[in-house]
């Protein structure tokens, strides 16, 4: 016969402040090493959120970032390859409480240096630009143009009714540096809010609760509304995950962390779960399949045939796909009144002319 022993054991984190004091420690400590970049990954989203949400962090929950901030000149030094997540997490523990002045320091030294003229990508300079203004640094003074290529890219919205989950990314984060985060209007036009619905149908018929939180935080920091199925279902979806004691290296962290963003930000809480002692794993169920695969499946299949009307294709189109999948379109052609411009993109028969065949050389 088994016997099943049951712990009584008591739940401490009865507060908000508890969990998050919780959930700091176990990105701090347990997780990985302060050695790994994927550290400075998880734990500069995590007090990025707590910041961007002005949350009011006890002193005590802070410390177990004491001894990498004191040491953060060296690795400031040591890494300039990573300085935009050491600063990042330098001015977050500043502005969360903790006690010390050496953002100001660093943002001059990152300027001084020319590590944003190091950078490729408009996406990267923007966040440096945000992030040495936050002290009053200006880190790319002579380029007077990157918030007009900022603009373009989102304003293009037929790169948005592709899938393309990097560029929808991208499109998040422009809105969250031009927007600081929701402090300002980020002064979008109709075309850049466009963009946003595109790419929040595509994520939402991908069932992608991670994008699509994002979508919707980037739509609120706009001044937008979100349709109100994709809150409801992103809501939902917090109830699929479990916070367990385990030592998995992948796992679903991000988008735990971009679900209760998402939460906090629409007024219904969010950092509710009980934190278990030591590594943290964060378990998500997920669907086996999307709606965005079958519909995309169906529409190639169809060639030359297919429309971009979507009046005229929507009945052959539930005919070949899957019952959930008609069900997550009816869903999302009634959020949005420009469903059928998202399919027009979609179904990508406007180009500008067919590709020649080559002939045999």
């Amino acid at each position: 016969m088994t016997t099943i022993v049951q712990l009584d054991v008591p739940f401490r984190q009865h507060s908000k402040a508890a969990r998050q004091a919780a959930l700091l420690k176990t990105f701090a400590q347990t997780r990985r090493t302060q050695e790994d970049v994927f550290w400075l990954k998880e734990n500069a989203e995590m007090l990025n959120i707590l910041e961007c949400t002005g949350a009011d962090v006890a002193p005590a929950a802070l410390a177990p970032f004491r001894g990498f901030y004191d040491d953060i000149e060296a690795r400031m030094e040591f890494f300039p390859q990573y300085y935009r997540f050491l600063l990042s997490l330098c001015l977050d523990l500043e502005d969360l409480g903790m006690a010390g002045a050496k953002g100001a320091a660093l943002t001059e030294w990152v300027a001084a240096e020319g590590l944003a003229d190091a950078e490729l990508s408009d996406l990267q300079r923007a966040e440096a630009r945000r992030l040495c203004a936050r002290r009053g640094i200006e880190a790319l003074p002579e380029d007077r143009g990157l918030d007009a290529r900022l603009r373009a890219f989102a304003a293009r919205s037929r790169t948005f009714a592709m899938p393309n989950k990097k560029a929808a990314y991208e499109l998040t984060h422009i809105v969250f540096y031009l927007s600081e985060y929701g402090r300002k209007d980020p002064q979008l036009d109709s075309d850049a809010r466009r963009s946003l619905m595109f790419a929040g149908t595509l994520a939402f018929l991908d069932f992608n609760a991670d994008l699509l939180a994002e979508i919707c935080l980037a739509m609120r920091f706009a001044g937008m509304d979100a349709p109100d199925v994709w809150e409801i279902w992103l809501m939902q979806q917090i109830r699929s995950f479990s916070l367990e004691a385990g030592d998995a290296m992948a796992d679903d962290y991000h988008e735990y962390l971009m679900l209760n963003w998402f939460m906090t930000k629409a007024g219904q809480g969010g950092f509710g779960d009980h934190v278990p002692e030591g590594r943290v794993t964060f378990v998500r169920s997920r669907p086996a399949s999307a709606p965005l695969r079958e519909l995309s499946q169906c529409i190639y299949a169809m060639g030359r045939a297919r429309s971009p009307d979507w009046e005229i294709m929507r009945d052959e189109v539930a005919a070949q796909v899957s019952d959930e999948a008609q069900a997550a379109l009816i869903a999302a052609e009634a959020s949005t009144a420009e469903f059928g411009a998202f399919f027009e993109g979609f179904a990508r028969t406007g180009l500008r002319g067919r590709i020649a065949a080559g002939g045999a050389s």
